[in-house]
């Protein structure tokens, strides 16, 4: 047999039993156990990288968490907001009927609520059924007669779109049911809470760009450290790796170990930040809820087996960052390696 036959022969056999399952698996579990040595090998690296990759996945968690808080916050707000509109006192209900049927032909309106005058004044005994000398003040027909023809009726709308009140301002200001027996000393509460709307809206957006440019920083900065860690394991190790190569083992096998190492440090930073920010919320839940702002949506989701799926993205996230830094750096070297080769 000529000396090619058998170098054909021998690469064949190579190439038959590294497609063996048993061969694969006993190079799985040695590049992973070579991978999980690795990390151990070079701890205070490996510490320094999954502190950075943890600070970025926690900063993405935030922006996203403050980003759908502020944004519901907002929309509970335009849910609660109505249009409240005023009318001369003693108006007929015959009449806030009427113009309650024209309000609602709006394509704007959603509902139209209306109010006599009486009503109004049976509304206010119950806001004020504690003030014990209001209600004994009151407690006389004359002054309820009297108080009764001083408050203006109402109309209430509740609106679908509460940055467009044109229509509605034009039905106020141009039917003459509405222009004969509107309260022109009380007008109609168009921009009330829209300013207060307008800065939670601000706020979402800041959180949402801010967290977006902070974790595009610390993303970048994550992909440097795990890169320079794993240059430096290699470089700590190209020895060991000489050999191997000596012995045959390709590039799959070389490039493995250094791959686990920068997952394992992805997979504890996930872990670490999701339950970082799952624990920071619930600290401050209580204290976001006193100055009114809507954690509902949050909270339900976040107590929920969504929790799960929550950690499966935040450590798939922190996986995806090391594979790729590391895998930068190894192709680097072996690329440098290659030429340095030919040379």
């Amino acid at each position: 047999m000529s000396e090619e036959k058998v170098k054909n022969t021998k690469k064949n056999l190579k190439t038959m039993s590294k497609s063996t399952s048993s061969y694969k698996l006993r190079s799985g579990s040695r590049i992973f156990k070579y991978g999980a040595i690795g990390f151990a090998r070079n701890i205070w690296l490996s510490i320094a990288s999954t502190l950075v990759m943890t600070i970025t996945l926690v900063i993405l968690f935030i922006t996203i968490i403050a980003s759908a808080i502020l944004s519901s916050t907002a929309d509970t707000m335009r849910e609660k907001i109505d249009i409240t509109i005023y009318f001369k006192p003693t108006t007929s209900i015959t009449t806030l009927g009427k113009m309650a049927s024209t309000m609602s032909d709006d394509e704007n309106v959603k509902s139209v609520e209306v109010s006599t005058s009486e009503e109004e004044y049976n509304q206010f005994l119950k806001d004020n059924a504690d003030d014990a000398a209001l209600m004994a003040a009151l407690d006389d027909e004359a002054m309820r007669e009297l108080m009764i023809s001083t408050m203006q009726a109402t109309m209430r709308i509740k609106v679908y779109n509460i940055d467009d009140l044109s229509s509605i301002e034009n039905i106020v200001n141009n039917d003459r049911t509405f222009m004969t027996t509107i309260d022109q000393s009380k007008p109609p509460t168009y921009d009330v809470n829209r300013a207060e709307i307008e800065t939670i809206t601000s706020w979402a957006n800041v959180a949402r760009n801010g967290g977006i440019i902070l974790s595009i920083i610390f993303l970048a900065i994550s992909i440097l450290v795990i890169f320079n860690t794993i240059r430096m394991a290699i470089f700590s190790r190209r020895e060991e790796i000489y050999m191997m190569k000596l012995v045959g083992a390709d590039n799959g096998f070389i490039r493995g170990p250094f791959l686990i190492e920068a997952q394992i440090c992805g997979l504890i930073s996930g872990i670490i930040a999701a339950t970082i920010g799952y624990v920071g919320f619930h600290a401050i839940a209580p204290r976001l809820q006193g100055y009114g702002i809507d954690i509902s949506t949050i909270n339900n989701f976040l107590e929920t087996s969504w929790l799960v799926v929550i950690y499966l993205i935040t450590i798939t996230i922190g996986v995806l960052i090391g594979t790729i830094s590391s895998s930068l750096a190894i192709h680097k070297y072996l690329r440098g390696n290659k030429k340095r080769r030919k040379k």
